[in-house]
């Protein structure tokens, strides 16, 4: 069965963003060895406009060929004229406010979100499902996450936008699999649940 992983930029504080869910400020952080860590493991976590500039296109997916995210995620490639931000990835969106595609390779889904992630994962492929974006995405999917993949940025943000939004208490385990720290602070942690 696929996984489904949460890959997320955060702050040592656990917040995915701003109270408006912007999230730009870990840009600063983006240097070569980040690029370089991108390019050679999450190829496939470049929006698609980055991949060209960064010479990536025609490097194959190494982790996912298929993303998920909230509306409000997805929004921000639509601001800046992007309708299939992973164009090299099968898209879908959760959402309540579109009501048709703005682009062919984006596929919307507009209730059972869960429902559609199980059926993601039963599917046959040597590849999984990343978890984009979206904090009250990620609190409906939190119990069908296989997976967390946390870029810890050395910042305090003391509020804004969790990671798992809209979510009552509840104890999940994860276990460390493997721990990475970049030369500008960043620590990447790879967690699986234990189940």
């Amino acid at each position: 069965m696929r996984k489904l992983t949460y890959f997320v930029a955060v702050s040592i504080d656990g917040f995915i963003g701003d109270e408006t869910g912007d999230g730009s400020m870990f840009m600063q952080y983006v240097d070569e060895e980040f690029i370089a860590f991108l390019a050679g493991e999450y190829p496939e976590t470049v929006a698609s406009a980055g991949r060209e500039a960064l010479g990536l296109d025609g490097v194959a997916n190494k982790k996912f060929d298929t993303v998920i995210q909230g509306r409000n995620s997805y929004q921000v490639g639509l601001d800046a004229g992007l309708t299939s931000p992973y164009g090299h990835l099968r898209e879908y969106v959760l959402t309540r406010t579109l009501t048709e595609s703005p682009h062919p390779n984006v596929r919307l889904i507009h209730d059972d979100v869960v429902g559609k992630v199980r059926e993601l994962k039963a599917e046959d492929s040597d590849l999984d499902i990343w978890l984009c974006g979206g904090a009250q995405l990620a609190g409906l999917l939190a119990d069908e996450i296989d997976e967390l993949v946390l870029k810890t940025y050395p910042v305090v943000f003391g509020g804004g936008m969790p990671m798992f939004g809209g979510r009552a208490y509840s104890f999940d385990r994860f276990d460390l699999a493997e721990n990475r720290t970049l030369g500008n602070g960043v620590l990447v942690r790879r967690y699986t649940r234990t189940r």
